[in-house]
């Protein structure tokens, strides 16, 4: 039987990975703060403080660790919410990382998280994991964040930093924010809507991972994106239709940055135009390669 480390299995990649792993014989144990919420079908369970060292007997004896743990980058970017963000992911990573290298039974395979924020405001620019990082606080925590998962890589264990686009899942995460505006019919472009959008199919998220965990030969940072990004204006639409519901009241920028200050810049107003190329090259299919097709799964009754 496989036996896989994961955390951040109560966010809406876990929620639907966890399942869908099970459902293929794996053991899954999960890697949780201490104090947080358990699922009634969660059986075995190992505590974890992302700030402090892990001891290496506790994470050896896994086939795989799926680590998707990370503060939520939604609020204000005050000084205490930004130390939140990186040290959630730098420090835990490096953590984690640490003690799997240390392991006596070392995992086959260490997939970590990231995001495409690594690649910072590009504009048009077409992006694939051999672009170079940007500039920005997400830039520079992404960067750190894969950076911190080298430890595990000197141990000979394969790694591999997923850079996440905007999932869409019916569970939370971007999608459920927008709906209660747009489904009210006050949904629009934000600011000129011309920043790209990078998005994937939640369905198809959890594809990949177990396309990743299973092709050896992918290893280093995957994006994790559907084939066809969209601009934010064609986003609106396509959302708003598939709703049956007007768009037609945009968010100006200066509203964006008076009401999220730092974060509204930087994630709703910037944008990634991002290709999988390691998934593509590697073989890896999509269900939802049409923005129109995921939104209309994602949300049927």
């Amino acid at each position: 039987m496989t036996k896989i480390l994961v955390s951040g299995v109560s966010g809406p990649i876990g929620v639907a990975l966890v399942p869908s792993l099970e459902s293929t014989g794996a053991k899954i144990v999960r890697l949780m703060r201490a104090g947080s919420r358990v699922s009634a079908a969660a059986t075995e369970i190992i505590p974890w403080d992302p700030g402090k060292p892990i001891a290496p007997k506790a994470v050896s004896g896994f086939d795989a660790v799926i680590h998707l743990a990370g503060e939520s980058i939604i609020g204000r970017w005050s000084a205490a919410k930004k130390r939140k963000i990186r040290d959630s992911r730098v420090v835990g990573t490096r953590n984690l990382a640490e003690a799997l290298a240390q392991a006596e039974n070392k995992p086959q395979v260490f997939v970590c998280s990231s995001a495409i924020g690594y690649y910072g405001d590009r504009g048009d620019e077409v992006l694939n994991e051999k672009s170079t990082p940007g500039t920005g606080f997400l830039a520079d925590v992404c960067r750190e964040w894969e950076a911190a998962t080298q430890l595990a890589a000197d141990a000979g264990i394969r790694t591999v930093q997923i850079r996440t686009g905007i999932v869409l899942s019916p569970k939370g995460g971007a999608l459920a924010k927008m709906l209660t505006p747009f489904r009210m019919g006050l949904g629009g472009n934000i600011g000129n809507g011309r920043q790209w959008m990078s998005w994937i199919d939640v369905e198809d998220m959890v594809g990949a991972i177990h396309h990743i965990l299973k092709t050896n030969l992918v290893c280093g940072p995957v994006n994790m994106v559907a084939p066809k990004p969209v601009t934010n204006a064609e986003f609106t639409k396509t959302l708003a239709s598939v709703l049956s519901r007007p768009a037609l009241l945009p968010v100006p920028s200066f509203v964006v940055k008076l009401a999220f200050g730092e974060m509204g810049k930087t994630v709703l107003l910037a944008g990634q135009r991002v290709e999988p190329a390691q998934l593509v090259t590697s073989g890896c299919p999509f269900r939802f390669s049409e923005l129109r097709a995921s939104l209309e799964n994602t949300l049927k009754p």
